[in-house]
């Protein structure tokens, strides 16, 4: 009997042992097929997500393949795109930017979402908690609204005698409606009336900042999710001080932005990616804020406007762009 029993057993351990490298070879050659959806520019995103994938261990055409799709800022194409991705079947969807999330959500309900620099993930309706977020979406917020407010304090700082702000909004993405909320409390605390220029499309933006341009208001701020090399032109174009809650905005001429430090945002959304294709459920990974938050200052676009930064930004400014 005892004999039996141990053949028995070696004969199970060696099936396991036989198998068990068939299902880590099999899981090994698995290539995943992963949805990207982003509202307009994919730079910087595209980049750092690649590249720390890469250092994870994917290659893409060997492990990996991404189905890419922009909407070229033009918002009312997102819920095709991402109707588009459910049918092909993607493991996953990586959604950059509010409205990108949120057409992905309304297109499917189990395949993972992973959020890359999302604004508040609550107040635009993506999650019920941060803590616990639905089912099938997890990621990285960047605390956006909060960050637009705090621009609000440092223009005034830059302008003592500013009265009146504008906060160039997107109508189409619902991360408009905290964004303001902020702005405007901000602007009540500070003494500065807040100019709503709500955009449907960026064949608006030229008239809506040629119209600020000429002395209705004294600075403007810009929603992250409208093109920052368009608004950060434009406001140059009209001589306008001007404020993003977006590290790409000064690096294209805006003034000043008050942001997330991206690099970890697009960083930890990949590795929220790799969590997810390993196994882990996004409804048990909580939503994860920004890490850092970074100043920049254009001193060369500061000169072109003619304003002097006071030295009490300058010497808070994590950069500052000459």
């Amino acid at each position: 009997m005892r004999r039996r029993f141990l053949r028995g057993l070696l004969l199970t351990v060696g099936a396991l042992a036989a198998t068990t490298p068939v299902v880590a070879r099999a899981q090994a050659g698995k290539v995943f097929r992963v949805g990207v959806l982003v509202v307009g520019q994919p730079e910087p995103f595209w980049t750092i997500f690649r590249t720390t994938l890469k250092e994870l261990g994917y290659t893409e055409g060997g492990n990996i393949q991404f189905e890419f799709r922009s909407a070229e800022f033009v918002p009312a194409r997102l819920d095709a795109l991402a109707a588009e991705l459910v049918t092909l079947g993607v493991d996953a969807i990586v959604a950059v930017q509010t409205p990108s999330a949120l057409a992905a959500k309304k297109a499917t309900r189990t395949i993972p979402i992973i959020l890359a620099g999302v604004g508040d993930a609550v107040a635009t309706g993506l999650v019920t908690s941060l803590a616990r977020p639905d089912a099938n979406l997890t990621g990285v917020s960047t605390a956006t609204a909060e960050l637009a407010g705090k621009s609000v304090e440092l223009l005034k700082e830059i302008l003592p005698a500013a009265r009146r702000i504008a906060a160039i909004a997107s109508a189409p993405d619902p991360f408009h409606k905290p964004f303001l909320d902020q702005l405007e409390k901000a602007g009540s605390q500070g003494g500065v009336a807040i100019e709503r220029v709500m955009i449907e499309r960026e064949a608006d933006l030229e008239p809506a900042f040629s119209r600020l341009g000429d002395g209705a208001v004294d600075a403007v701020v810009v929603q992250p999710s409208l093109s920052v090399k368009l608004t950060a032109d434009l406001s140059l174009k009209h001589r306008l001080p001007s404020a993003s809650a977006s590290r790409r905005f000064t690096d294209a001429g805006g003034l000043l932005s008050y942001a997330a430090d991206i690099q970890h945002i697009y960083r930890d959304s990949a590795v929220y990616l790799d969590k997810i294709l390993k196994g882990a459920r996004p409804g048990d990974l909580p939503v994860q804020g920004p890490v850092k938050i970074e100043m920049i200052v254009n001193l060369k676009t500061a000169r072109a406007l003619n304003l002097t930064v006071p030295q009490s930004i300058l010497i808070r400014a994590d950069e500052v762009i000459e």
